[in-house]
Protein backbone atom coordinates (compact mmCIF):
# COMPACT_ATOMS: atom_id res chain seq x y z
CA UNK A 1 0.00 0.00 0.00
CA UNK A 2 1.41 3.34 -1.08
CA UNK A 3 -0.80 6.40 -0.66
CA UNK A 4 -1.72 7.74 -4.13
CA UNK A 5 -0.54 11.27 -3.33
CA UNK A 6 3.11 10.18 -2.99
CA UNK A 7 5.47 10.54 -5.94
CA UNK A 8 9.17 10.31 -6.73
CA UNK A 9 10.99 13.34 -8.09
CA UNK A 10 14.47 14.82 -8.19
CA UNK A 11 15.74 15.94 -4.81
CA UNK A 12 18.30 18.79 -4.87
CA UNK A 13 21.73 17.31 -4.18
CA UNK A 14 20.33 13.88 -3.28
CA UNK A 15 19.29 12.19 -6.51
CA UNK A 16 15.67 11.14 -6.17
CA UNK A 17 13.32 11.43 -3.22
CA UNK A 18 9.70 10.91 -2.19
CA UNK A 19 7.33 13.90 -2.18
CA UNK A 20 3.63 14.49 -1.55
CA UNK A 21 0.95 16.12 -3.72
CA UNK A 22 -1.25 16.67 -0.63
CA UNK A 23 -0.91 17.73 2.99
CA UNK A 24 -0.56 14.70 5.30
CA UNK A 25 -1.49 14.67 8.99
CA UNK A 26 0.99 13.53 11.64
CA UNK A 27 0.79 9.83 12.50
CA UNK A 28 -0.33 8.74 9.03
CA UNK A 29 0.90 5.39 7.70
CA UNK A 30 1.69 6.45 4.15
CA UNK A 31 3.27 3.24 2.92
CA UNK A 32 3.50 -0.45 3.80
CA UNK A 33 5.58 -2.43 1.35
CA UNK A 34 7.03 -5.93 1.20
CA UNK A 35 10.76 -6.50 1.62
CA UNK A 36 13.17 -9.04 0.17
CA UNK A 37 15.17 -10.45 3.08
CA UNK A 38 18.84 -11.13 2.37
CA UNK A 39 21.00 -13.59 4.32
CA UNK A 40 24.22 -12.51 6.02
CA UNK A 41 26.21 -13.86 3.05
CA UNK A 42 23.95 -12.11 0.52
CA UNK A 43 24.33 -8.88 2.50
CA UNK A 44 28.12 -9.11 2.28
CA UNK A 45 27.81 -9.49 -1.50
CA UNK A 46 25.35 -6.61 -1.88
CA UNK A 47 27.55 -4.38 0.30
CA UNK A 48 30.12 -4.46 -2.51
CA UNK A 49 27.64 -3.08 -5.04
CA UNK A 50 25.68 0.12 -5.63
CA UNK A 51 22.70 -1.59 -3.93
CA UNK A 52 24.49 -1.06 -0.59
CA UNK A 53 22.94 2.43 -0.52
CA UNK A 54 19.41 0.98 -0.72
CA UNK A 55 19.38 -1.83 1.84
CA UNK A 56 18.30 -1.79 5.49
CA UNK A 57 19.60 -3.93 8.34
CA UNK A 58 17.01 -6.59 9.16
CA UNK A 59 16.05 -8.78 12.10
CA UNK A 60 16.08 -8.31 15.85
CA UNK A 61 19.86 -8.81 15.92
CA UNK A 62 20.37 -7.08 12.54
CA UNK A 63 22.29 -10.05 11.15
CA UNK A 64 20.48 -9.85 7.82
CA UNK A 65 19.44 -7.04 5.52
CA UNK A 66 16.52 -6.32 3.25
CA UNK A 67 15.68 -4.55 0.06
CA UNK A 68 12.44 -2.72 0.62
CA UNK A 69 10.11 -2.58 -2.35
CA UNK A 70 7.69 0.24 -3.06
CA UNK A 71 9.18 3.66 -2.38
CA UNK A 72 10.86 2.69 0.94
CA UNK A 73 14.39 2.62 -0.44
CA UNK A 74 13.97 6.02 -2.13
CA UNK A 75 13.25 8.13 0.99
CA UNK A 76 16.24 10.34 1.71
CA UNK A 77 17.98 10.65 5.06
CA UNK A 78 17.65 13.48 7.58
CA UNK A 79 18.84 13.64 11.20
CA UNK A 80 15.57 15.43 12.01
CA UNK A 81 13.21 13.44 9.77
CA UNK A 82 9.53 14.10 9.17
CA UNK A 83 8.79 10.35 8.93
CA UNK A 84 9.91 7.16 10.62
CA UNK A 85 10.05 3.59 9.42
CA UNK A 86 8.68 0.53 11.12
CA UNK A 87 9.70 -3.04 10.29
CA UNK A 88 7.48 -6.09 10.72
CA UNK A 89 9.86 -9.04 10.77
CA UNK A 90 7.13 -11.71 10.78
CA UNK A 91 5.20 -10.18 7.86
CA UNK A 92 8.39 -9.09 6.04
CA UNK A 93 7.10 -5.57 5.48
CA UNK A 94 8.30 -2.05 6.10
CA UNK A 95 6.03 0.92 6.78
CA UNK A 96 6.59 4.67 6.65
CA UNK A 97 4.69 6.84 9.15
CA UNK A 98 4.65 10.63 9.34
CA UNK A 99 5.99 12.21 12.53
CA UNK A 100 4.41 15.62 11.96
CA UNK A 101 2.08 17.30 9.49
CA UNK A 102 3.65 17.29 6.03
CA UNK A 103 2.90 20.15 3.63
CA UNK A 104 1.88 19.69 0.01
CA UNK A 105 5.00 19.45 -2.18
CA UNK A 106 7.30 18.68 0.76
CA UNK A 107 9.92 15.95 0.56
CA UNK A 108 9.59 13.08 3.03
CA UNK A 109 12.66 12.00 5.02
CA UNK A 110 13.59 9.14 7.35
CA UNK A 111 16.59 8.75 9.65
CA UNK A 112 18.74 5.95 8.22
CA UNK A 113 19.97 5.16 11.74
CA UNK A 114 16.57 3.60 12.49
CA UNK A 115 15.91 5.77 15.53
CA UNK A 116 14.54 9.25 14.81
CA UNK A 117 16.66 10.71 17.62
CA UNK A 118 19.95 9.03 16.61
CA UNK A 119 22.26 11.66 15.14
CA UNK A 120 25.26 9.34 14.71
CA UNK A 121 26.90 9.93 11.33
CA UNK A 122 25.57 7.60 8.64
CA UNK A 123 27.98 5.85 6.24
CA UNK A 124 28.00 8.56 3.56
CA UNK A 125 28.68 11.32 6.12
CA UNK A 126 31.59 9.29 7.51
CA UNK A 127 33.01 8.91 3.99
CA UNK A 128 32.71 12.69 3.36
CA UNK A 129 34.78 13.49 6.47
CA UNK A 130 37.71 11.32 5.37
Amino acid sequence: MIKPYLYIDKSPGMGRGVFTKESIPAGTRIETSPVLVLSYDDTETVDKTKLHNYIFLWGKRETKSCIALGFCSVYNHAYQPNCEYEMDFSEETMSIITLRTIKKGEELFINYNGDVEDTSPVWFDVKRKK
